[in-house]
């Protein structure tokens, strides 16, 4: 009774929290409000004991992700231009995929059910083999490491590049940034 409390307050948080992220025109405030949603998400995943994956949403959702966003707002505007468009749109789309999605897993099997085909059939696979095959005591190390290490290695490499990419992307808007200020005084 008490971790679905705490799911439950948990995730109106991260519904409160992802409300004013849309409601707010000051970015550094979203920037801040995104890293306190990234922190909520990754306490809701160590409720649901999957800490690996709460570690890795709070490495990179609210340290590196939050770090390289305000970066970009030093660069850019502090502040959301507004725009001239309807929100219709945008809104109709969000909630046409939101009710595909809801829809998609309406199939699924019941959360936690030791009777779902990958409790049945891959599961014990991974759960005999890991020590005789590998000989690593941990079972998600060793299907993280091994079994699916190209994955991981893929998202490793993946990561990266975006993260190479987000640093080339913010040393040209600083270039740019100091040619207009050039270009503004020389005027």
């Amino acid at each position: 009774m008490i971790d679905t409390l705490i799911d439950l307050i948990l995730f109106a948080m991260l519904v409160f929290t992802a409300l004013a992220i849309v409601r707010i025109n000051h970015l550094f405030a979203v920037v801040m409000l995104s890293g306190v949603f990234s922190l909520l998400s990754a306490l809701l995943l160590v409720t649901l004991d999957a800490v690996d994956v709460a570690f890795t949403e709070a490495a990179v959702g609210a340290g590196i992700s939050t770090v390289l966003m305000l970066g970009t707002i030093a660069l850019t505007a502090r502040t959301q231009k507004k725009s001239s468009r309807s929100g219709l749109v945008p809104f109709i789309v969000v909630t046409v995929t939101g009710a595909v999605l809801v829809y998609g897993t309406l199939d699924m099997p019941d959360f936690g059910d030791p009777n779902a085909p990958a409790q049945l059939h891959v599961a014990p696979e991974y759960m005999a083999g890991s020590i005789e095959d590998i000989d690593v005591p941990n079972v998600v190390t060793s299907i993280l490491a091994s079994y699916r290490g190209y994955d991981t290695l893929g998202e490793t490499a993946v990561v990266f590049t975006a993260g190479i990419g987000v640093l080339m992307l913010l040393s040209g808007l600083g270039r740019r940034r100091r040619e207009d200020e050039e270009e503004e005084e020389d005027v």
